[in-house]
Order: structure tokens, then C-alpha cells, then sequence
């Protein structure tokens, strides 16, 4: 049984393709990723799925009801965490609940804020106002908040961005707990590797507004891993590298290998010891994976955020 389902899911700005022709499934009650760098479509494809932002093209079902028909059933059933503050900081926590319960129609509301308050451990902080709440206190506020009207779905956009590493791992088990306590459906996006590799049941690895490969994370990184020796190529160095696996550019040369110790020197006099500025190894991770289905590291791929929005501005015009 699926929690969601997409087909063709598109969505364009003008003749800019945010979000390219893109089907998966979630199953119900696990947790499912969507990983890529900035730009790649994740966010894009939350708002289409949360109703936020019309498809273009395609439909989808969450919670069994059609985004494109039935917008309004399944915000009904969804919960929603966005990578932006979404807290009213001259509110107490208990208030903030209450404008969550009047916008989500939550009858009864105030039994089941409390037993969310209690359940995180924010009770007594009920009447505190949410502005001077610690950052792990404030996640925990926005988890309640989504899940006030007993969602079958949550949608997490970038949860941890911008946390440290301790309240990082905070949330990591926060989200974790909620799954298996209340058996909510999680669909989350990153663009952290480790995040994804801790917490998704199920991956799709989007880039470039497609979906290039979609699996567990072992099985990502048993199809599309290995080792990758990365070599930084001085200025006008001259290549003529013949081994497998290889992806030359002007300034780099990347090549696969099962074992990259054992093949570090062949490597090594392939290239040619006076072309070579710099040598890493990326030991088998999602981060090699990532390297292997695209061609370059996550942060090559990163998107020029100000030329997508004057996209859109000029195809809104």
C-alpha cells in the first residue's frame, strides 16, 4: 500500500524545467528521501505534492486522494515541515498550536496538544513564547504543529538546514520516533548525504529536476559505488589517460576503482606524475554515488538560484 504515488510529475516556469516528468512511490509508514543538491527540484516538488503549486503536467495521489481533483482532501491528511521558521515567536507554544489547530480545522484540538507537548517533553513550556525557545525546543514545537491533525503523510523540506551537529542528531531520532510511535508516512529532502544515509528507508537521487536513481541506501551504494580517486590537474596539463571509468575535465580527472589503495599508483603513472596538483580519495559513500550517476560532486551541481528566479519572474510577465 502506497502513501504516494506520482506520474509524470512535472512542473515548468516558462521554458525552464524545474521538475522533469518524475513517478515514484512511498510505501506507508516508511521513510522516504528525496536527496540532491540546491536547485536539483526537491523543494519544487513539496509544494506541488503538499498543493502549494500546481503541476504542470502529471498527478499524483497522497493519502489516496489526487493533488490535481482532490487539493483540499489531502492537505486535510498531510502535515508539513518547511526548511523556513514557520513559528510565531510573540506566541506562546500553546498558541501557536491553537492558530495551527483554527487552520487546519482540528476540533477537540486542545487534548491532542497536550498529549503532543507531553509526548516531546515541552509541556511545562506550554505558556513560554516560542521566541525564546532553544532551537531543539522549536523543532519539537513544529513536529506537534504537523502533526496536530493526525496527518497520514509528513512532509519534511530541508528539516535539519542551518542546525548543528548535536540538534542535527536531535531531530534525526525526533524524526525516527515519529514514525514508528505514531506510523506517520515521512517524505523528506537534503542535500546532506549522511542525513540520508541515517534516516531514509528508500532514496531517490534527483538532479536536474529528474529522478536518476531511486533504491535503499545500501543497495545505492552497492550498484553505483566504489572508490573514486580524485585528481586536481595542474594548469595546461596534458592528458592521455586510458584507464576505465575515467571522467577527464580541464581541471580534474575522476576514476572509478574497486579498491583505490591497491590502484593509487597505477593511477598515479597513468596520469602522469608532473600533471598532478592534488590527489583524494572518496571512499565508497552516497557521496560516490552522486559522483557516478552525474559526473561531479554535490556542490558542482549546485543550482544559480538568481538565474531560476528571473526565470520565472520573466515567465510570469
Amino acid at each position: 500500500m502506497y502513501s504516494i504515488e506520482t506520474r509524470d510529475l512535472t512542473k515548468k516556469y516558462g521554458d525552464f524545467v524545474a521538475v522533469d516528468h518524475i513517478s515514484f512511490t512511498v510505501k506507508r509508514g516508511e521513510i522516504f528521501g528525496l536527496l540532491g543538491p540546491n536547485g536539483a527540484g526537491k523543494t519544487t516538488t513539496i509544494k506541488m505534492l503538499t498543493g502549494l503549486t500546481p503541476p504542470t503536467e502529471g498527478d499524483a495521489l497522497v493519502a489516496g486522494f489526487s493533488i490535481v481533483r482532490n487539493p483540499i482532501e489531502v492537505k486535510s491528511r498531510i502535515g508539513w515541515i518547511s526548511s523556513e521558521v514557520i513559528l510565531d515567536d510573540d506566541l506562546t507554544g500553546w498558541e501557536n498550536l491553537e492558530i495551527q489547530a483554527r487552520l487546519t480545522g482540528v476540533k477537540n484540538w486542545k487534548e491532542r496538544a497536550t498529549e503532543l507537548l507531553k509526548y516531546f517533553g515541552i509541556l511545562e513550556f506550554k505558556d513560554r513564547k516560542a521566541g525564546k525557545f532553544s532551537t531543539g525546543m522549536r523543532k519539537k514545537l513544529e513536529i506537534a504543529m504537523a502533526l496536530l491533525n493526525s496527518p497520514e503523510v509528513i512532509f519534511m523540506d530541508e528539516p535539519t538546514i542551518g542546525l548543528d551537529v548535536n540538534t542535527r542528531a536531535t531531530m534525526w531520532n525526533l524524526i525516527r520516533q515519529i514514525n514508528k510511535d505514531y506510523e506517520v508516512t515521512v517524505l523528506l529532502t537534503t542535500h546532506y548525504m549522511e542525513e540520508a544515509d541515517s534516516l531514509c528507508n528508500r532514496l531517490g537521487i534527483i538532479n536536474k529536476g529528474r529522478i536518476i536513481a531511486m533504491d535503499t541506501p545500501e543497495e545505492l551504494k552497492n550498484k553505483y559505488g566504489g572508490d573514486v580517486i580524485e585528481i586536481e590537474l595542474k594548469p595546461g596539463a596534458k592528458l592521455n589517460v586510458s584507464l576505465e571509468n575515467t571522467q577527464v575535465t580541464d581541471s580534474r580527472v575522476r576514476i572509478r576503482v574497486n579498491n583505490a589503495e591497491s590502484a593509487l599508483m597505477d593511477v598515479i603513472r597513468a596520469v602522469g606524475g608532473d600533471n598532478i596538483k592534488g590527489i583524494r580519495v572518496n571512499k565508497s559513500s552516497l557521496d560516490v554515488v552522486f559522483i557516478n550517476l552525474t559526473g561531479g560532486t554535490m556542490e558542482e551541481q549546485e543550482f544559480d538560484a538568481r538565474r531560476f528566479y528571473a526565470m520565472i519572474r520573466r515567465a510570469r510577465r
